[in-house]
């Protein structure tokens, strides 16, 4: 009762009695030995792993996710990090996801599995007046029930400062009447369909509203000249009256939660960190946005390697700090240093594993879904950025064309899985 005696199970199944101290120095014992049997590996194999991790496809090797179930497991993986409206169709989710169907997505949308939105505010040198959103928009993909964990940076959707005029009787539309169909805001404005989509647009590109489907993202960033190609080619149009109902970002209370090991918003973005890399720590988290501080993810770190949950110690060499990971991400890299197979994976620079410059060394790849990187036993091996390729090291030749090949060919891992050796 006084504090100074803890009682549990501490070396086998029956309850035992230990001095507080004693029991901190047991553990910090038991700690310092786990982490002295953690090995440090390179920063390429750290890449080699995180490809591994996230099941991405890869020349030689496909173990992607599939169907809706996958899918889901891929959001919950990348939840709450932001990708470029256009990136996540092209480049993010077919890399994940073999024979990504959109209809899924819209699927787990529609269904409230799955919501988008913006989630900081723009800084004035995004916003282009009265445009819709361009395909670089950052678009954020989260679990509903979840939504309440990342929404602290979201822009009010309340507000109308700096919205053009149209845009402002959308505002007040969907205050007034609520989640509406878009034939329902052509009604409720006296808009033409015309102005009613770039009105959504640009509420889209500030973080003010949100639609019950990713169609609506989708039909805002087609463009009218791709519009009109996919008419004449008879291939399948998303319309903005396909988007379900659009509506204000919904704003949750973050929920009570007494098994969070401190706040719960950072409890839960501190797990879903460890859910996307395996292995977490500072310098890796620095393309991450609306993040808690690194002292608070720690503090929940900290507490779960206490407990058993996760191991700490020194994963990879090169940086400064702690490190921690999940005891299957531990397994998993060991395995992944033993493996000598040729891994090359090519992604686009807004992925969440372009960490060029971050964990690997050199220069940073610009995170424009236009870029893309192509690695090699996870070296950097070639960049594609303004449309010009460049190899960031030595070459032969006769491999040139190949990874020329693999590096600027739009997202489709099929076409390049199912041998690119042989059409060279």
């Amino acid at each position: 009762a006084q504090g100074s005696v803890m009682r549990g199970r501490f070396s086998g199944p029956v309850e035992e009695w230990c001095e507080r101290r004693l029991l901190m120095r047991i553990h910090r014992y038991t700690r310092e030995r786990k982490r002295s049997e953690i090995q440090a590996v390179p920063q390429a194999q750290l890449m080699r792993f995180l490809f591994r991790w996230q099941r991405v496809a890869m020349e030689d090797r496909d173990d992607r996710r599939e169907g809706e179930a996958g899918l889901l497991a891929v959001l919950q993986e990348l939840e709450g990090f932001a990708v470029p409206a256009g990136a996540w169709e092209r480049d993010i989710l077919p890399l994940r996801v073999r024979g990504y169907s959109r209809h899924d997505l819209d699927k787990l949308c529609a269904a409230g599995r799955i919501a988008w939105y913006r989630q900081a505010e723009p800084t004035v040198s995004e916003i282009a007046p009265a445009t819709a959103p361009v395909r670089s928009t950052p678009i954020t993909l989260v679990g509903r029930e979840a939504l309440a964990h990342w929404q602290k940076r979201q822009a009010d959707p309340a507000s109308i400062e700096g919205l053009s005029p149209r845009a402002q009787k959308i505002l007040e539309s969907l205050k007034e009447h609520g989640a509406s169909f878009f034939s329902d805001l052509v009604h409720d404005t006296g808009l033409v369909r015309a102005e009613v989509e770039l009105a959504l647009g640009e509420l889209v590109t500030r973080g003010r509203v949100t639609s019950d489907s990713f169609a609506g993202v989708r039909a805002l960033i087609t463009s009218k000249k791709r519009r009109e190609k996919l008419r004449q080619y008879r291939r399948p149009l998303t319309d903005v009256d396909d988007a379900g109902r659009w509506s204000l970002p919904r704003r949750a209370a973050v929920p009570a939660d007494p098994a969070a090991l401190g706040d719960p918003a950072v409890d839960h973005i501190a797990r879903v960190l460890l859910r996307r890399y395996g292995i977490v720590f500072r310098k890796m988290l620095e393309r991450e946005t609306g993040l808690p501080p690194w002292r608070e993810l720690f503090y929940v770190y900290r507490r779960l390697e206490a407990r058993g949950e996760i191991r700490g110690g020194r994963f990879v060499s090169g940086f400064a700090g702690e490190q921690f990971a999940l005891p299957e991400a531990a397994d998993l890299l060991r395995t992944v240093v033993k493996d000598a197979a040729v891994d090359r994976v090519s992604i686009s620079a807004a992925d969440p594993l372009n960490l060029v410059g971050i964990v690997t060394p050199g220069e940073k790849v610009p995170a424009l879904s236009g870029n893309r990187v192509l690695f090699e036993q996870g070296v950097p091996a070639a960049v594609q950025a303004g449309g010009e390729v460049r190899f960031l090291k030595e070459v032969p030749e006769d491999s040139q064309w190949e990874i020329r090949n693999l590096l600027i060919r739009r997202q489709g891992p099929e076409a390049y899985l199912a041998g690119s050796r042989s059409s060279h």
